[in-house]
């Protein structure tokens, strides 16, 4: 039974990216670690980190397509998940320091030996050992999302007001997340990590290690969400997204439904934040902002809403453009990434993937118009 679920998420599209991920989870480490920097193939440390990271925010724009694209939940808070999950492997990290830190508390962290805490508050137990950790990237954004989705899907909360109350979320959680007495580094977040696993988080084996978890987990995550979409649980995933009324009065649990597609989703969230954080090296609370969540509804909006594989180019494509772009137009950044948005609105509404898609599919139409009926085997010539 599991495995016919899985084989529905083995399409063409989704066969095709699966394997361009897993060629790069093997072909870019081999290249850092095998080849020297005078070869024209090397990849050097910070570029596969740099591209780590942009497969870190596919995932995250992967897991908003999910609810957006097949429910038609347009979350503004997805951050807060992301953060979430990163603050959980930002954890880990911290207790890994020990004695190591600027002050060689051997159990408090930096930060709170600086603002005098006597002991670890209770919520850091438990956070010394990976296991636990990576339960909680999944445990703590899927509770967030239950509880958050649990009232209000059953409070029948849609469209816009949904949107902003989501926004409202991940906002309250960025200025709680930035008070000292919460005891999650405060303004500089968490930083300055040893090691993972008794690695260094430093080196380059290290990193390429990292590199190719980004690529095989967003690959493991698309198949889980084609096969989602491709099941009879996704049809009615998107009758909910396209008349949500009809199909309560056949009798669904709409609230259910979503609330079951939004902690997925969440969860997937978290891990992409998991991934993020030991590849970037700084969990702070930033991340929750608003605007981060609006940047990963463009990069879903540009790559295609609905198709799975759009949102993953789209946040490699508009990430890799930020970075050029910053470094030469720092100031006017915002203003074209605005502007990406406007024009992908008026003459993409589709995105790149959803565009070329109809584009094929019209072309395929028009042949078959061409081509000749057969009737009895036999070719008739087209009147």
């Amino acid at each position: 039974m599991i495995t016919s679920f899985f084989l529905r998420a083995l399409e063409g599209r989704i066969v095709a990216m699966v394997a361009v991920l897993l060629g790069f989870a093997v072909l870019v480490p081999m290249s850092n670690l095998l080849l020297g920097p005078d070869n024209p193939l090397h990849v050097p440390t910070y570029v596969m980190s740099l591209l780590g990271k942009y497969l870190c925010y596919a995932l995250l724009a992967l897991a908003l397509d999910l609810v957006w694209g097949y429910c038609g939940i347009l979350s503004l808070g997805h951050g807060a998940f992301f953060s979430l999950g990163g603050y959980a492997m930002g954890m880990y990290l911290m207790r890994q320091i020990g004695s190591r830190g600027v002050y060689g508390d051997p159990i408090l962290p930096d930060f709170m030996v600086f603002l005098n805490w006597k002991q670890l508050p209770w919520f850091w137990y438990g956070f010394d050992m990976f296991w636990f950790a990576a339960l909680m990237v999944l445990v703590v954004p899927g509770l967030l999302a239950f509880v958050f989705g649990w009232f209000a899907f059953r409070s029948r909360v849609n469209g816009v007001y949904l949107s902003i109350i989501t926004q409202a979320m991940t906002y309250a959680l960025l200025l709680a997340f930035f008070r000292n007495d919460m005891g999650f580094g405060g303004n500089n977040g968490l930083t300055d990590y040893k090691d993972i696993l008794g690695f260094s988080v430093q080196s380059d084996g290290t990193r390429s290690v990292l590199f190719a978890l980004s690529a095989i987990m967003l690959a493991l995550c698309l198949i889980l969400a084609s096969a989602i979409v491709r099941s009879k649980f996704g049809k009615v995933l998107l009758g909910v997204r396209d008349a949500e009324s009809r199909v309560r009065f056949l009798g669904f649990r709409v609230e259910n439904i979503k609330l079951f597609t939004f902690v997925v989703s969440a969860m997937m969230a978290g891990i992409a934040g998991a991934l993020f954080v030991p590849q970037v090296g700084i969990i702070n609370p930033g991340e929750f902002a608003p605007a981060n969540s609006i940047e990963v509804v463009i990069w879903t909006a540009v790559g295609g809403r609905s198709t799975l594989i759009g949102p993953i180019i789209g946040a490699v494509l508009v990430n890799g453009g930020k970075t050029i772009f910053t470094g030469v137009f720092p100031e006017f950044w915002l203003f074209a990434l605005g502007g990406l948005f406007v024009l992908v609105t008026l003459f993409l509404p589709k995105g790149i993937v959803g565009t070329v898609a109809q584009a094929l599919a019209k072309r395929r139409a028009a042949q078959a118009a061409e081509t000749p009926t057969h009737l009895n085997g036999k070719p008739q010539a087209a009147e």
